[in-house]
Order: structure tokens, then sequence, then C-alpha cells
């Protein structure tokens, strides 16, 4: 007992010692500067920096204009990809928007109209119905007459032809790779750096490369939805086919299955629910990536809410995010459902009786083509019946301006002095030398001296790239959302695990936050605070919200009821039941939900980015409007390095919590 006693305050002074040491070179770093007259005390020696963003443009550049394979060149290559990914995106557009024509320019000819906007909603409709019950169909079918009525069908028919084209080949690939990791255990081992890399990467990194190899467009922007959103299916495909039971695949083999029959017959059937999950994420990282690729020209609701934004036009914006938020929640719970739904009995009988919506939706759109000759408004929802609600929107947030811009001013000028910007000054002080090593020291703390060693590396990495200062930056925005969030989202999700009431409440509202595409965050916060930090530290906490509520209130639910029973019976009220038994056994999916989080909060920093934060997003951003594929990469891998050294402390953490109470 004594000497575990002596452990923990060892363990105390370590930590209070190098907070101290910090602190004091951070707030006594420039007074060193001009004692030792040593610009490499604030700065890396420039002589020392890594001219990899140079070298990485020039490598772009050779591949796109010189490299050449023999028989066809990279050009020709990158051409075929495009050329094969505009045959179905084009198609769906002229499908649901724009019609089939013959011809180019001005003697094009429209040999056939696009699909009438009922006959769309019908098709959702019966989608939903056939997921799961009406009270989906009627949910999905309301949310695409939404996008009618309020004037979003034409740019959510673009963006829902995307998501068509993107979601496929992401979850048809991530399939085919996670199948492949799953029969070549080398090939997991080699996925997974390069899946952790990838959804770590800020989402603005993808788009620069990119745009210099598939150039501005749409192709471009499916090209970069795809692979942003491949990661998570390959990973719950290897997952899911892990967790077969063995009993089927001991069945499979004494039936004499061949490895192909074993996959397609045994395997994949078994995992489809699970799979459907990854479907699911599939979708929902590729309607949030079709939002942001509109910066390099998909067009689309993201199209709409990136040139409000530019022009401050709020109402305009709110209705493209909420058109956005519409479109999500239907493809949200409709995939979902999927994931859900049990093998039906095939029906007997007629066509008609064995295939009610396909002939049902069949007949909607042979005649709503008909009519529509006739009568424009079953073609197109006719604009009379339109209904606009920018104005209201704009004076709402006029309204709020006015009437609490002082509440609101002292609420941002209270934070900003108390918390942001002392935090801020702390990080940005800190020398770039005794960060690295500070760094190691942690990691080497909580998960080993190896760990530590390459999180000392991967620091150097960013203070030989001459990213030190943005770092420290994104850390202390990081630090500051990430507190704020873990500080309301833990109590909420305890909340909520303990009053099932209150629990449905808020964890729909989680739910409805984990919905909304990222842009959609920006455009009320910025109105109301305007550009910089605390807008982005706002925008931020709201997106990385969910997480902490989640984990937290299925930590709480975790608990063995046996222990709680135990807890009570040796007298403990149901505040020292929180405290002491609760909480401690919850601290795993706890500390799990804080790596959710700053995951999350990574992610939202480099959207920020176009609020006027001065940190790794915006030199992503900067990399992006000047097409610096080099500049884009390095500060990107700078943001990845960031987000693994704090995916590694947290789980080293979560698993010596585990240890500690025998899970």
């Amino acid at each position: 007992m004594l000497a575990l006693s002596r452990h923990i305050t060892r363990g105390r002074l370590f930590w209070l010692g190098l907070f101290a040491l910090t602190w004091a070179l951070s707030t006594y770093s420039f007074q060193l500067y001009k004692l030792l007259d040593a610009r490499w005390v604030i700065r890396f020696p420039s002589a020392l920096q890594l001219n990899l963003d140079t070298e990485i443009s020039n490598f772009l550049d050779w591949l796109v204009n010189e490299a050449h394979f023999g028989l066809f060149s990279f050009r020709d290559l990158t051409r075929a990809i495009a050329w094969m990914i505009e045959l179905p995106y084009q198609f769906l557009r002229n499908l649901l928007i724009e019609g089939f024509q013959t011809g180019i320019g001005d003697g094009a000819v429209q040999i056939a109209p696009s699909l009438s906007w009922i006959a769309v909603i019908a098709i959702a409709v019966a989608i939903g119905h056939y997921a799961r019950d009406w009270a989906l169909a009627l949910l999905v079918g309301v949310c695409f007459l939404y996008l009618a009525v309020f004037g979003q069908w034409d740019s959510a028919m673009i963006t829902l032809a995307s998501v068509l084209v993107a979601v496929p080949i992401g979850a048809v690939g991530g399939l085919a790779l996670g199948i492949l990791a799953y029969r070549m255990p080398w090939v997991e081992t080699l996925l997974r750096p390069i899946l952790d890399l990838m959804q770590t990467v800020p989402v603005f990194a993808y788009l620069v490369p990119i745009l210099i190899l598939f150039g501005f467009g749409p192709v471009a922007a499916l090209v970069a939805t795809v692979i942003y959103a491949m990661p998570p299916m390959i990973r719950v495909t290897i997952v899911a086919l892990k967790t077969v039971p063995e009993e089927l695949l001991e069945a499979g083999r004494m039936m004499g299955a061949t490895p192909r029959q074993m996959t397609w017959k045994v395997l994949v059937p078994a995992a489809t629910p699970t799979l459907m999950v990854g479907v699911n994420q599939v979708i929902m990282l590729t309607l949030n990536m079709v939002i942001i690729a509109s910066m390099i020209g998909a067009g689309g609701l993201g199209f709409d809410v990136l040139a409000s934004l530019r022009r401050l036009d709020i109402g305009a914006g709110i209705e493209a995010g909420l058109a956005i938020v519409v479109m999500a929640i239907a493809l949200d719970r409709a995939s979902q459902a999927f994931s859900e739904r049990r093998m039906s009995h095939p029906r007997t009988g007629s066509v008609v009786q064995r295939y009610p919506w396909t002939t049902t939706v069949l007949a909607i759109v042979v005649v709503t083509y008909l009519l529509g000759q006739i009568i424009p408004a079953i073609q197109n929802y006719p604009d009379a019946l339109k209904i606009s609600t920018g104005a209201f929107w704009s004076d709402a947030m006029a309204w709020i301006n006015v009437n609490f811009f002082d509440t609101l001013e002292t609420i941002k000028t209270v934070l900003l002095t108390t918390l942001l910007l002392p935090v801020k000054k702390f990080f940005a002080g800190i020398p770039w030398f005794w960060g690295i090593l500070a760094m190691g020291l942690i990691v080497g703390r909580v998960a080993g001296w190896k760990l530590g060693l390459a999180a000392a590396l991967m620091m150097l990495f960013i203070a030989a790239s001459g990213l030190w200062g943005e770092a420290m930056v994104t850390l202390y925005l990081c630090g500051v959302s990430v507190f704020i969030a873990i500080l309301i989202g833990t109590p909420l999700g305890i909340w909520a695990a303990q009053k099932p009431g209150a629990g449905r409440v808020i964890l729909g509202l989680m739910d409805t936050l984990q919905t909304l595409p990222s842009f959609v965050y920006l455009i009320p916060v910025v109105m109301l605070f305007r550009v910089g930090d605390f807008s982005a530290m706002i925008a931020v906490v709201l997106y990385a919200l969910a997480p902490a509520v989640r984990y937290a209130a299925h930590g709480i639910r975790e608990v063995p009821p046996q222990l709680l029973e135990a807890g009570r019976m040796a007298g403990c009220t149901p505040s020292q039941l929180l405290w002491r038994v609760k909480l401690p056994l919850a601290t795993p999916q706890l500390l799990l939900g804080l790596n959710q989080t700053i995951m999350l909060a990574l992610s939202m920093l480099v959207i920020t980015a176009l609020v006027g934060t001065r940190d790794l997003g915006q030199e992503v951003y900067i990399a992006l409007t000047k097409a610096n594929a080099g500049q884009g990469i390095v500060a990107g891998l700078s943001v990845a390095v960031i987000a693994i050294i704090a995916d590694r402390i947290v789980h080293a953490l979560a698993d010596k919590q585990k240890r500690r109470l025998g899970l």
C-alpha cells in the first residue's frame, strides 16, 4: 500500500513538474530568445527545414505532365477513370433533373424529360416502405416533398446524383478490400496504417492533389468523395466477417463449399446486417464530402451553402443548409432501416402481387411522363407554389442580433478573455524544441517509450515543415473545444442514461446533430458571432458534442447490474453510486468518447478555416485556393499527426483503466 502511494505521488510530481516547466518556457520564451540572441528558440532553423511541399508539388507535376507507362500515360489513366465515373453521373443527372438530349450547345434537342418530381417522391416512398414500414415511407416522402416545396429541388437532385454514384463505388470497393484483408492477414496489416491516415487527414487535403490530377469539376469531387468515404466500409467489413459465428463457417466447410462459395454464400450473407451499417456510414460521409467537394465543382446544395457563406446571405444559406439536413435525414433513416431489415418470404401470385411497389412506381413514372407533356406542373413543381423562408431566417437573425447583441458579445468576451486567449497564449509560446520533448515524455509516460519516441519524431516533422505555430493554434482550438464538449456532453450522457424520458430527447437531438453536414454549423455561428476563433470554437463544440454524450450514456448503461446491487446493499446513496461505482466502471467508454470527440473536433477545425482561424486547417484551405498540392498535403499530414498522437494517448489510457478494473 505504501509503495502504491509513493508511485501515485511520483506520478503527480511528474505531471506537475512537466506542466510547470512548460508554462515557464511558454511564458518566458521571448525573453529566452532575447537573452540568447538565438532565433531558433522560437522558430525552427530555416536551413534545416524540410522542402517536402516543393518535392510533392514537383512530383505531382511530373506525374500529370510526363509520367508514362508504355502504352499509356498517367494523364490517360486519370481521363479513363474520369470517363468511367462521369458516364453514370451524367446519366443520373439527366434522369433526375436535366433530361436526355441529343446534340451539343444551341443545337441540342431534348429527346426525353427527366423523371417528374412526383415520380421521384413515389420512388422514395416505395424505398422507405420496402425498407421498413409506412412510417418510414411517410418520413422519406415528406423529406423529398420538402425539397420541392421550398425550392431546393434542382440543387438537391444534383447532390443526390453525386451520392448515388459515390456510394455504390465506395461500398463495393470497401467490401472488396475488406474481404481481401480478411482472407490475407498481411493485407490487413498493410491497410491498417493507411486507413488510419485516410481517416485522420483533413477532408480539404483530399481535394488539393485530386484537383491537380483530375481538374476542376464534379468528377474530381466524386473521386475525392469515394476516397474519403471508403475507409469505414473497409473497417466494418473486416470486423463483420471476423464476427461471423464459427459454427456457420464449420457448416460451410462440411458441405464442401469452395472459398468463393464460402465468401458469397456464407460469410457475406451472415454479415449483411453489420455490412449495412458500413453502407450507412458511407452514405453519411459521402453526403458530407459532397458538400465540401462543392469547392472544386461538385455543384448542388453544397455549392449553394458555400456561395451563401461568401455573400453572407443568411437566408439562402440556411435554406440550402436545411435542405441538406432533410436529405441527410431521409438517406440516413432509410439506410439504417435496410441494415435492420430481415429476409421476407417470397410472395406468390401475379407479377403485380409479387412486386406491388415496383409495378406501382413504374405506373407512376409512365403516367407522370405522359401527363407531364400536357400539364407542366406534373413534370416540374410549379414556381407559384414554392415557399421561400430566406427572408424569415434573415429577419430572425437580424432580430437576434439587434435584441441580444450585448448579451452575445458579453458571453463571447468573457470566454475569450478568461479561456481562449490565455490558452492560446500558452500554446503559442511553447518553444518547438521543448514541445517535441514534452510530447515524447507525455506519450512515453502513458503508452510506452516506443510510442513516445514515435510521437516526438512526428512532432519534429511538424516543426521541420515550418508549421509549428499553426500546429499550436490547432492544439489550442482543439483542446478548448474538446474540453467544453466533454464538459457539456458527459453530464448530458449521464442524464440520458439515468432518465429514459430525457434520454430519448437528448439522444434524438444527438442523432440530428450527427446528421447535419459540417458546413451547416458555420451559417448561424458566423451570423451571430462573425468570424474568428470564438465562432470556430462554437461550431466545433456543436459538431463534436454527439460522441461525448453517446459514449457517456452507453458507459453508464453498460455497468453490470450486480455491481449496482452490491453498491446499494453496501448503503450507497444514488450520488455515491454514480461517483464511486458507475463513473469509474464507465471510464473506458468515456475515454473512447473523448477519442471520438477529438477526431471530430480536428476534422471540423479544417472546415472552420472558412471563418478565419489561423491554424493548420487554414494552411490546407489556402493550399486548395492556390492549387498548391505540396502545401496542402504537408499541412494535412500535420493534422493527421496530431490526431494519431491523441488517438494513441487516449487508447492507452482506456486500456490501462480496463486492466485496472479487470475488464
